[in-house]
């Protein structure tokens, strides 16, 4: 029997379920937040919506970057077959666990919701033991932030604890955002080198590991104060700290040389909003003058958006046999993201509220529909033939 093409490499399964439940989630939340229906469970709206966002559609889409890069870029062994159908089987697992929680005891839907990471865990550190690199075992305190996080949300879901619930995801989104700095800050500088020495327009910048651990330094601390409660000043100096570091470190890779590269360009931008949110928290918590919340809002669509999009294009275009040549719906999407992000920040700094996060949406639902009408048959198709891999 001929092995499927889908389950050759995770990108394949996990892009399409996460793009798939991205419009379906949008559509559950705008209309529980229209008070057209409600949401199964005792917490906030918002605590439902990030749950889902979170352990639902992103960690979808990052274990599907995560594990198709990783035989590349750490020479480790493919997950595939009957390994990747349960990790798939797990995901779904979680989400049938997560939106029948009110009917299973505690605490059970934690458990088959948190199986995933567990299961990834076990899967990658064996593998990543086994690098050559041993930076590649940060990969794991990460899945373990996001197991520990999963597990907090939900006991602070059984015992009605919204605070815990929240701070338990606030943890997630840092466990994210220091696997995107830490893969991002990798991925953006090679593949602008690469594109500059072959155009003639330059070279790649120099890693600076000084630079490096120093900015990852600062996002730690960013993480323990916002977490741990710290005086607000700490907590918006330490913002402050990263969104100087992080802008520092962005410039150096020259990310205007390559804008009229989509695919680049859409990493570029996405760590310009990440250094946005750095600043935005600054001035919340420094101020005062904003909404705590904008800065989330600019990591989640602008900038973990604008990279998941651009991925997921390279991805399954260069795992797939495919020039990397980026479709006219993909732009199209891009453009969606961008807008999402702008209309769901000014909702946050404005006054009309529904009309713009109605519209932001509606806008972020789409760049992935499209991603999902343009990829689905490749996803599902075996790929053509090709001489070089590149994540």
């Amino acid at each position: 029997m001929i092995p499927s093409p889908f389950w050759a490499s995770a990108f394949r399964p996990f892009y399409l379920l996460g793009s798939l439940y991205a419009p379906l989630l949008a559509t559950l939340w705008l209309g529980a937040y229209l008070g057209l229906w409600q949401l199964p469970g005792a917490l906030p709206l918002k605590l439902l919506h990030a749950h889902e966002f979170i352990f639902g559609f992103a960690a979808a889409i990052i274990l599907g970057i995560v594990i198709t890069a990783l035989p590349s870029w750490a020479r480790t062994e493919e997950i595939e077959g009957g390994r990747l159908k349960l990790l798939v089987a797990l995901w779904l697992l979680g989400r049938i666990a997560f939106w029948t929680s009110a009917l299973l005891p505690a605490p059970l839907p934690a458990i088959l919701d948190c199986l995933l990471y567990a299961a990834a865990i076990a899967m990658l550190a064996p593998q990543l033991i086994a690098a050559k690199n041993r930076l590649y075992l940060l990969l794991l305190p990460v899945l373990g932030g996001l197991f520990i996080a999963n597990l907090l949300y939900y006991h602070g879901a059984a015992g009605g604890n919204a605070d815990l619930a929240g701070r338990a995801l606030r943890g997630a989104i840092y466990s994210i955002v220091v696997l995107y700095v830490l893969k991002g800050g990798v991925l953006a500088p090679i593949f602008t080198g690469n594109t500059l020495r072959e155009t003639g327009r330059g070279d790649q910048a120099p890693f600076v590991m000084a630079l490096e651990a120093t900015a990852l330094g600062a996002l730690l601390a960013l993480a323990a104060c916002d977490l741990g409660g710290a005086p607000r000043f700490w907590t918006g100096s330490a913002a402050l700290a990263c969104a100087l570091l992080y802008g520092w470190r962005s410039l150096r890779w020259q990310g205007w040389r390559v804008a009229d590269m989509p695919l680049l360009l859409t990493m570029h931008l996405g760590f310009a909003w990440l250094v946005l949110a750095y600043l935005l928290k600054a001035i919340a918590d420094l101020t005062g003058s904003l909404p705590e919340a904008a800065w989330l809002h600019a990591f989640t669509v602008g900038s973990l958006g604008l990279m998941m999009l651009g991925l997921m294009t390279r991805v399954s275009l260069r795992h797939t046999g495919r020039a990397l040549k980026v479709p006219p719906a993909m732009l199209a999407a891009y453009v969606a993201m961008f807008l999402a992000a702008t209309l769901r920040l000014a909702a946050s700094l404005t006054g009309y509220g529904v009309a713009l996060i109605g519209l932001s949406t509606l806008l972020w639902a789409g760049a992935f529909a499209l991603y999902l009408l343009q990829f689905a048959r490749i996803l599902v198709a075996p790929s053509l033939p090709r001489t070089t891999i590149e994540p």
